[in-house]
């Protein structure tokens, strides 16, 4: 299996796992009564799975997308940042006199 593969389903597997503690502390805390609704409604586990599904999906791309950012090699030295922007110097504009005011009456 390719590197890249291999990377991407790790990563996914520690999102989804992040994903499965982030919703066991919502119910442990009882965030918002959450564990109540859970336990006494007859589609409780249902909500559970799919609270835990949709956060998965959401931790394991900002988990992959962490992985593939560390995955640059640092470039030498430098303050960092944009260099275009360090270099800019304000401009002066002048504005064309109107001569064709309307004069506002009292």
């Amino acid at each position: 299996m390719p590197k890249l593969v291999k990377l991407y389903i790790r990563n996914v597997v520690i999102g989804f796992a992040i994903a499965a503690a982030f919703v066991a502390m919502l119910l442990w805390f009882n965030v918002m009564n959450i564990w109540h609704l859970v336990t006494h409604s007859d589609a409780g586990i249902l909500a559970v799975f799919l609270l835990w599904f949709m956060h998965g999906i959401v931790f394991a791309g900002v988990q992959f997308a962490w992985a593939v950012m560390s995955l640059a090699e640092p470039t030498g030295g430098g303050k960092g940042g944009t260099p275009a922007l360090r270099d800019l110097q304000p401009a002066v504009a002048v504005a064309p006199k109107r001569e064709n005011r309307i004069k506002k009456s009292r």
